[in-house]
């Protein structure tokens, strides 16, 4: 009885995950950018992992089931098995390779940037963000981060040209064209953060010292929220930002409204 108890148990898990997951209201927001490729791969390895969690757990009902304690019946010591080792062996290693081979093939894009991609900067500190954008140059400015301060928040060489009509937005929105890649430069100027927008379904982390990067197009003008996806101490909940997708001609009327690096220390 306790054996059939537990078989059913079981059984009830696999089809409860299964009606969870297809009435589960907990579905991705809509995607606002041409990563689509992370769903898909997010999709493969969930389908894979799915079908190896339902074999695997129905297996162990049968087994308890079947191989339940009864009078007259006596367990065969059995310590190996080498055809179902291989078996086992070759039908993991298969799994594996499908969950790795579509990531491998995204990651593969995700680094590799376009060339006419522009360029931002994006700095994170507990807790929040900084924004930096090319001036009409279209050129981000060397960075050094011993010089930041409250008056030079992003660390900006001063001696460097580049630098000067660079557009450095505190503590408010990103904005961005739409329909225009984007190669994102993240840096910290203090602990690990991650940089996270869920309708790009692009994130990375932020290291000090060093710099990471991702690109994306935004394919859907709106506000998207800005979220920190690394636990950064105990502010991390409020570590917030907006990300504003404009067409190009309200995105430049929002640029022309912004102050250069030299603007601001001439301030």
């Amino acid at each position: 009885m306790n054996a059939l108890l537990v078989a059913s148990a079981l059984t009830l898990v696999v089809v409860g995950s299964v009606v969870f997951h297809l009435l589960t209201p907990w579905w991705w927001t809509p995607i606002a950018s041409n990563w689509g490729y992370i769903d898909a791969t997010i999709i493969i390895t969930f389908w894979i992992t799915g079908v190896v969690f339902s074999v695997i757990v129905l297996f162990m009902a049968w087994c308890v089931f079947r191989y339940r304690a009864r009078p007259g019946h006596r367990a065969a010591y059995e310590p190996e098995n080498k055809r179902l080792e291989l078996w086992l062996t070759v039908a993991t290693a298969v799994g594996v390779a499908a969950m790795l081979a579509p990531g491998l093939f995204v990651w593969s894009q995700f680094v590799s940037v376009p060339a006419n991609a522009t360029e931002v900067e994006i700095v994170g500190q507990q807790w929040r963000w900084s924004y930096r954008l090319p001036g009409p140059d279209g050129r981000l400015g060397a960075v050094d981060a011993r010089l930041i301060s409250p008056d030079n928040p992003v660390g900006l060489v001063p001696g460097d040209p580049a630098g000067q009509d660079d557009i450095v937005v505190e503590s408010d929105d990103l904005h961005l064209p739409i329909g225009q890649p984007v190669r994102v430069l993240l840096r910290s100027i203090d602990v690990l953060h991650d940089f996270y927008v869920p309708e790009f379904r692009a994130k990375m982390d932020m290291i000090p010292g060093s710099v990471t990067y991702f690109w994306f197009t935004p394919t859907r003008t709106g506000t998207f929220d800005v979220l920190c996806a690394e636990l950064c101490g105990q502010g991390h909940a409020v570590m917030r930002g907006r990300v504003v997708v404009q067409t190009e001609a309200e995105y430049h009327a929002w640029l022309s409204g912004q102050r250069s690096y030299a603007q601001l220390q001439a301030r």
